[in-house]
């Protein structure tokens, strides 16, 4: 806070990250806590014969938000692992990641970074069944690759680590960037692998499809039963609503101070004004009784004797109100004849 009251930029700052942050951990926690509401609200079916009679007779032949559990079947071609023998699934990915420790400037540390440089995800068509192979049903799903929990499994994880050379490791301190190597990791969604998907449930040509929902509703795709998914999602809700209060907190506190910090400044004005005042209304009633003509004061001339010019500086109110004969008569503790306040140390003022 500066002598006029007014905040600093640090403070300026620290309260606008402050109050930036906290409105978008507000709307992060929003969506999610929307997000989980709308989960324990979606209907929950069950992949049987009756689900295309159900479908049949809903609005529009169709469920807006729905639960289904089953298990993962290829319509026709299934994918083979590029790593593992005997592994096949609906849906790959591979991912390169280039690892590497940074210098950071300002820590004077090597932090850790990691990019992807690569990323490719094959699909092909697939049903989720139920687990009893004797009921003749199944949901077809579309694009899955849309869905917000595709967590599939790790089948394939290697580390190629970067070769280094004197050469190599001078020239890395010298640009701050020290490479460790290449990450490589295949993630399937493998047949068989049990599913919980939420999304729209409609009956199209006489075939159930599962696909991502309308009305900006969440389209689920997971490993998870369903119970788990939804802790799972409320789990993150917490999360999001104390890094919301926490830092409504610290945006609060940072507003309260700087506002408490004006009305302290205020408050000192108003009383310095009123203290001038009276000081002034005393000075004017002691010169009527000294019958001393206002006019004949020099504007220089000592506040208390009225004769001698002003040669000091007060501190640290900062006022230029008496001599220096007069300040040594002043009593102990010494305080400025103007605002009352203690008088810190003097400074001799020289006019040339």
């Amino acid at each position: 806070m500066d002598s006029g009251g007014k905040p600093s930029t640090a403070q300026v700052l620290l309260f606008a990250t402050t109050s930036a942050l906290t409105a978008v951990f507000y709307s992060v926690y929003s969506r999610r806590s929307t997000t989980v509401a709308r989960l324990k609200g979606a209907k929950q079916l069950s992949i049987n014969q009756d689900l295309k009679n159900i479908l049949a007779e809903a609005p529009g032949k169709c469920v807006p938000y729905a639960v289904i559990e089953g298990v993962v079947r290829a319509v026709k071609e299934e994918l083979n692992s590029q790593f593992v023998e005997n592994c096949k699934g609906v849906v790959e990915r591979l991912t390169l990641k280039e690892k590497k420790m940074v210098w950071n400037r300002t820590t004077h540390l090597w932090n850790e970074s990691e990019k992807v440089i690569h990323q490719r995800t094959n699909t092909v068509p697939f049903d989720l069944v139920p687990h009893n192979e004797a009921v003749a049903a199944f949901v077809r799903v579309i694009r899955p690759l849309d869905s917000s929990e595709m967590d599939m499994e790790t089948t394939y994880e290697n580390f190629h680590p970067t070769v280094q050379t004197l050469t190599n490791v001078i020239g890395h301190f010298i640009s701050g960037e020290r490479p460790k190597g290449i990450h490589e990791t295949e993630e399937m969604l493998r047949l068989g692998a049990c599913v919980t998907g939420v999304g729209e449930l409609v009956l199209e040509n006489n075939l159930v499809k599962l696909q991502p929902p309308k009305q900006g509703l969440s389209y689920f795709l997971s490993r998870l039963d369903f119970d788990s998914l939804v802790e799972k999602q409320q789990r993150s809700v917490v999360v999001w609503r104390i890094l919301t209060a926490v830092f409504g907190m610290l945006a609060s506190s940072m507003l309260f101070f700087i506002l408490w910090k004006r009305w302290v400044y205020h408050r000192k004005r108003r009383k310095e004004k009123k203290v001038l005042a009276e000081f002034k209304e005393q000075q004017k009633r002691r010169m009527e009784e000294l019958n001393v003509d206002m006019a004949s004061v020099s504007p220089s001339a000592c506040t208390v004797c009225l004769s001698r010019p002003r040669s000091c500086v007060f501190l640290e109110c900062g006022h230029v109100c008496a001599c220096d004969q007069c300040y040594e008569a002043l009593p102990e503790p010494k305080k400025c004849p103007i605002c009352r306040g203690n008088i810190e140390r003097v400074v001799p003022l020289y006019n040339s």
